[in-house]
């Protein structure tokens, strides 16, 4: 899921934080709530953390399935250009995953190993092994909607890139990078054919 971040990551012209505020990018596209913050880590890094949240119809059931299908997330998640399970043992996964962070002109790509701890029915844990960054450590949880058919999702990141990622335009490429992750999750959750 998340050589971008998410895989699944990092990508566009704001400083600081942005609020926590419905997004949506289309027209008729799912809208979401989306938070994305620069703090200032150790040893000079930019530390992003994130936050976002949506609703789909589908049901937990359907929409845990295609969260943990991850050799399937390239099909549908903007510039990741290839996950696959590299060994799986219980609710324990680990996940290789090839993408791409643009910004401005520059185009870097990103490989991530990542653990993934499947916490069924409700959440999805992940954190790095080795890759490109030097923290990456994410969430999704899923909640059934009150009174209705549907699930609520939960997306929380903390990443840091090891690569440099100008500070002028981090933030908002950070912001830009996880909407359309968040976006094409969603409708991609919305026909869980």
């Amino acid at each position: 899921m998340l050589a971008r971040i998410p895989a699944m990551l990092l990508l566009g012209c704001a400083l600081s934080a942005w609020g926590l505020a419905p997004v949506a990018a289309q027209p008729g596209a799912p809208s979401f709530a989306l938070d994305v913050k620069r703090v200032d880590g150790g040893e000079g890094d930019r530390v992003y953390q994130i936050a976002s949240s949506g609703t789909v119809a589908a049901t937990p059931a359907a929409v845990w399935r295609i969260l943990t299908d991850y050799n399937h997330l390239a099909d549908y998640l903007p510039n990741l250009k290839s996950a696959r399970v590299v060994s799986r043992n219980g609710d324990s996964v680990i996940v290789e995953q090839l993408g791409t962070a643009r910004f401005l002109f520059f185009r870097q790509t990103i490989r991530l190993l990542v653990q993934v701890r499947e916490r069924a029915p409700d959440r999805i844990d992940v954190s790095l092994i080795d890759g490109d960054m030097k923290v990456y450590r994410a969430s999704w949880e899923l909640s059934p909607v009150a009174g209705a058919a549907g699930t609520r999702l939960t997306y929380n990141a903390t990443i840091v890139p090891k690569f440099h990622v100008p500070g002028f335009v981090g933030t908002d490429t950070v912001r830009q990078d996880v909407a359309r992750m968040m976006e094409a999750v969603l409708v991609r959750l919305d026909r869980p054919d």
